[in-house]
């Protein structure tokens, strides 16, 4: 496995959680919820620009923003994403509970 900067092995959510919680607390706590959700917000429009037109590379580093941007507004507001996924999604679909969703609604 490639050696990462920083972090050796496979990294787990909760890992990436914690790591951008100490990378980044400080600032993020000041700019508040309400700030650091148009920082992600403004990611997710890059996203979209980098999905319709932009590289491989440019996709995967978009990519990373948005759930860097994810995690931290889930830290500013004291929100754990593994136990929250687990919870919602951990024993299937949350609609008709199969791990296969057979929900009957409209794609």
């Amino acid at each position: 496995m490639k050696e990462r900067s920083g972090y050796n092995g496979l990294m787990e959510l909760h890992d990436f959680q914690n790591l951008i919680d100490r990378m980044y607390s400080d600032k993020d706590r000041l700019r508040g919820s309400a700030g650091t959700f148009l920082w992600l917000i403004e990611e997710v429009g890059e996203l979209a620009s980098a999905i319709a037109e932009g590289t491989s590379q440019n996709k995967r580093e978009e990519f990373a923003d948005v759930f860097a941007w994810l995690c931290t507004l889930a830290n500013v507001e004291n929100i754990d994403l593994t136990a929250a996924l687990e919870e919602k999604y951990g024993s299937g679909c949350p609609g008709c509970q199969k791990m296969v969703c057979c929900c009957n609604t409209k794609t």
